[in-house]
């Protein structure tokens, strides 16, 4: 963590919608757009920006409501702020990460040194990303999967319905020699993943993340897989690392879940440390939002930062999806030239 401190001139805070190109859908939930809290830092005439959807299951982490967190402590903010503090003024959630991006873009723009320096990381490289196929009927999952020319890893919704078997195999079908993994979102009970695996081990799948609920995870107790388990919502912040050894092989680092680039980088050292792989997700969102989860991903093993391929219209300046692998340009965000 950085020491940069500064007093800002203005702070900017709005909520803004971008249509999705068509419903998504996961476990419990239908998206027709994405909501996010856009944040401007302004400090000796350079503008620091963050992005931040929140986390739908988490009461109150929303952007209108990430909104009026900001408004409670811009005084506080305004008199002062740099990111050690930002950690306990505000918890763990979309307010917290949109200023805490925020503020590492301002300070690589004051300082002239782009943040993964300031982050003491090498320099970013194109990173293969997976692409996420919303949990539909089987055919429609297999043209979505299709669909992404050039992807080499994919990333399927299931739900714990019988129909997950077919919605597997049709997708393997079309995409024969692509890395294939699953997210439950919570959804899967011990019986329906019992049944699931050997379609699961037949098709190749690599990953298996978050089958089970928030609170239930003694159920993978037990559970042969030669398939890896990824923790997402069961790993919220860096105080929830520990707690994933004997159960997970994968943490799922998502920067609107721990608050922001600062816990990222902490939860990916030290998930490292204890162990276990590292991958990077997202929140459906814009670019802004995909750029310094791109720097966590070079950190990762896995990486999953295709937010902006379901939006209607992005930010002027967006990531690069290329051969299946995104790249955030420096004109984007993180850089003085940002």
């Amino acid at each position: 963590m950085t020491t940069f401190r500064i007093k800002p001139a203005h702070i900017r805070v709005a909520v803004e919608k971008f249509p999705l190109k068509e419903p998504f859908h996961i476990t419990g939930r239908t998206m027709l757009d994405a909501e996010v809290l856009s944040v401007e830092i302004e400090a000796d005439g350079a503008v620091g920006r963050g992005e931040a959807s929140g986390v739908y299951y988490r009461p109150s982490d929303n952007p209108p409501d990430n909104a009026q967190q900001i408004e409670a402590v811009r005084a506080r903010l305004q008199a002062g702020l740099d990111l050690q503090s930002l950690q306990t003024l505000l918890p763990p959630g979309g307010a917290r990460n949109a200023l805490d991006c925020a503020l590492w873009d301002l300070e690589s723009k004051v300082t002239g040194r782009p943040v993964w320096q300031l982050a003491g990381l090498e320099q970013p490289r194109p990173l293969l990303t997976t692409f996420t196929v919303g949990a539909n009927e089987p055919g429609k999952m297999a043209l979505d999967a299709r669909s992404y020319e050039g992807a080499q890893a994919i990333k399927l919704k299931l739900t714990g319905e019988p129909v997950d078997a077919d919605r597997v195999r049709a997708v393997r079908e079309v995409c024969p020699t692509v890395w294939l993994g699953v997210d439950a979102n919570q959804g899967f009970t011990r019986a329906s993943l019992e049944t699931l695996m050997p379609v699961l081990v037949a098709a190749r799948v690599e990953l298996i993340e978050q089958p089970f609920k928030i609170g239930a995870e003694h159920l993978l107790d037990g559970v042969d897989s030669p398939i890896p388990f990824a923790a997402d919502e069961s790993v919220q912040t860096l105080s929830d690392v520990p707690k994933l050894s004997g159960r997970f092989q994968v943490m799922n680092i998502k920067l609107d879940k721990c608050g922001g680039l600062t816990e990222a980088l902490a939860m990916a050292r030290a998930a490292t440390r204890a162990g276990l792989d590292v991958m990077v997700g997202n929140m459906v969102g814009t670019s802004l939002a995909m750029a310094p989860a791109f720097l966590v991903g070079q950190l990762c093993k896995v990486v999953d930062l295709d937010g902006p391929v379901f939006l209607r219209s992005d930010r002027p300046t967006p990531v690069q999806y290329q051969n299946g692998r995104i790249f955030s340009p420096p004109q984007l965000w993180g850089s003085r030239i940002s």
